[in-house]
């Protein structure tokens, strides 16, 4: 009987410890966002978004997509749509290069792509170091930005990833994706 107290005892310190380090990931990513390039401005996405970052590989085109989408790649045997955030923020389409990476992010268990020239860093960020973007002009870009975060003397653009993703599920399904 003393053993499957001492059992039940063990399973639940395992839980807690289990837990509390899932608290501790979750705390960790907290104020931290993964800073890339576009042009000549740095942006930064929320890392707990973030799966992984890989080279720029070849991308298979769907017909049909918005032209932001490029297409789709196979990531492990898994098939995920790459969107390049260039054309998403109607910027002008650059070639790729070496520098060029694919930022895998995650959303709702929706894996993207997202294509961008080169990327910089993770970044601490605290809240009170983050303002509201500004409101001058409601354009397509600015619905994508989180806010403004403040690093020494430099602005990074924080994008919201729920509102970049918006409208790609939906072209893929209407594609047949």
């Amino acid at each position: 009987m003393a053993t499957g107290v001492k059992e039940k005892e063990k399973e639940r310190v395992d839980t807690e410890l289990l837990d509390d380090e899932f608290e501790q990931d979750e705390d960790t990513q907290e104020n931290k966002f993964l800073t890339f390039v576009l042009g000549n401005e740095e942006y930064g996405i929320e890392i707990r978004y973030v799966t992984e970052i890989i080279g720029i590989q070849h991308v298979t085109c769907v017909p049909d997509l918005p032209e932001f989408v490029k297409g789709v790649i196979n990531l492990r045997g898994k098939v995920i749509p790459v969107m390049d955030v260039r054309l998403r923020f109607h910027m002008q389409e650059r070639k790729y290069d070496d520098r060029t990476c694919i930022i895998v992010i995650n959303i709702s268990d929706q894996p993207v792509g997202l294509i961008v020239d080169q990327v910089s860093e993770v970044l601490d960020i605290q809240k009170s170091e983050i303002e509201p973007p500004p409101k001058v002009k409601k354009d397509s870009s600015s619905l994508f930005v989180q806010g403004m975060g403040k690093v020494g003397d430099q602005v990074k653009i924080l994008l919201n990833a729920d509102k970049i993703l918006y409208g790609v599920e939906e072209a893929l399904k209407s594609a047949g994706a």
